[in-house]
């Protein structure tokens, strides 16, 4: 992935150099160029095509923003509601992250989205922690964790 973004760039600068114009907006179509041709010689390059990674990380940006929206109306609703109901408590989510940097990313999202707070990780990286500020039911909360974003951290990182 990282040749092919190299490759990219020196594609939209060659691009630069041959219209003789050195602007943002020939570089850009130098970039996009860059993209069509690798795109079409792709099975020429060893790695996968490194747009649909990116495309990967979008979606999970998507993902999150959509996440935090919502949970953040959940939490409008319960703090608003003129009694206190919330039944606060403490799961462990295992995970099917190995790296550091996968593991790190999906406590970072839960600490982040209000509601959630990941307390901590097991000492053999398969268990995270997770308060939450209403916890209905514990299956339900570990299933929709792991099917959105465990599954998009999956996709961008493999």
């Amino acid at each position: 992935m990282p040749f092919q973004i190299l490759l990219n760039i020196l594609i939209a600068v060659m691009w630069m150099f041959m219209s003789e114009s050195y602007t943002f907006s020939t570089f850009f179509s130098g970039y996009l160029i860059g993209i069509l041709l690798l795109l079409v010689l792709q099975r020429f390059i060893p790695d996968a095509f490194y747009m649909e990674r990116v495309i990967k990380v979008f979606k999970l940006m998507i993902l999150f923003t959509k996440e935090l929206i919502l949970s953040n109306i959940e939490i409008v609703k319960l703090v608003y509601k003129p009694k206190l109901d919330i039944k606060p408590g403490i799961f462990a989510l295992p995970t099917e992250l190995k790296s550091d940097w996968e593991i790190t990313l999906l406590a970072n999202l839960i600490s982040l989205t209000p509601g959630t707070l990941s307390i901590a990780v097991s000492d053999d990286n398969s268990l995270i922690y997770v308060h939450a500020m209403h916890l209905e039911d514990t299956e339900a909360a570990i299933t929709d964790i792991k099917e959105t974003f465990e599954k998009a951290i999956m996709e961008v990182t493999r």
